[in-house]
């Protein structure tokens, strides 16, 4: 099956229309696109002339939403696996924003801002949540490598962003919240300050799912917490909340604020 000239095969990739009419190919048998990806790109603040790289960019789905709104000049999708990094590249190009999305495949602690050719504005993250030995293996060693801190804790994607961004660029993660207190630690103790931050709940009734930090390099401490914010208006129900909805329709969390 083609799109655009991008092969894909049908016994082990599938094709999706997803958010801002982009098509999406994904692994079947790895993480696929959902509203943790979303509620990152849509939360990442904008740098229209600047410049943005991803850290485990998967499918590339967080580099391609932000590009089809123009929130930067130009996105570098860092992904570790060769598979995953060639892929973001095929979607960049069925999607025509091969000019935008830049694939990138190498370690994220390897990176400085020479790979880039200077200090960028933004980084942003969707990072593996688990730790490396914790709970029981995934079917598949992507799944394994999406979800756990194989290829890097979540001190080194710190680490690494502080050496990318230029003094005042933004660190932007979204993470678990039971390991919120890790997240901020590690921007801390690289600089990085948390500036901004929103807790995601599935209803008004449940624990927390998700929480979005933003931290700005070399910044003052103070850090401000938007209202909640919940997906769904009842439980077992597929109907969004009216916060939720303006999330989708207008690709922003800041009606939170």
């Amino acid at each position: 099956m083609t799109g655009e000239n991008c092969l894909f095969d049908p016994t082990t990739e599938r094709l999706d229309e997803i958010n801002e009419n982009l098509s999406l190919i994904q692994l079947k048998t790895g993480l696929t696109f959902g509203t943790d990806s979303y509620l990152l790109a849509a939360f990442s603040r904008s740098a229209k002339k600047g410049t943005m790289v991803e850290f485990g960019g998967g499918t590339g789905v967080v580099s391609l939403l932000c590009a089809s709104r123009e929130k930067f000049l130009h996105i570098h999708c860092v992904e570790i696996q060769p598979y995953f990094a060639e892929l973001i590249g095929r979607n960049a190009e069925m999607n025509k924003l091969g000019h935008m999305v830049t694939s990138v495949c190498a370690d994220v602690r390897e990176l400085d801002a020479a790979v880039f050719g200077a200090e960028v504005s933004s980084v942003v993250s969707n990072p593996p949540y688990m730790m490396a030995q914790s709970g029981f293996d995934n079917a598949t060693a992507e799944m394994n490598t999406a979800r756990r801190e194989e290829n890097g804790t979540i001190d080194d994607f710190a680490e690494s962003a502080a050496r990318l961004l230029k003094f005042g660029g933004y660190f932007t993660v979204v993470y678990r919240p039971d390991r919120l207190s890790d997240l901020i630690y590690a921007m801390k103790k690289h600089s990085l300050e948390p500036k901004r931050m929103i807790t995601v709940y599935p209803t008004a009734e449940s624990k927390p799912c998700l929480v979005l930090v933003e931290a700005k390099k070399g910044a003052a401490s103070g850090l401000v917490q938007s209202r909640p914010l919940i997906i769904y208006k009842e439980k077992n129900s597929t109907e969004y909340t009216a916060d939720m909805q303006a999330v989708y329709d207008n690709f922003t969390l800041e009606h939170l604020f």
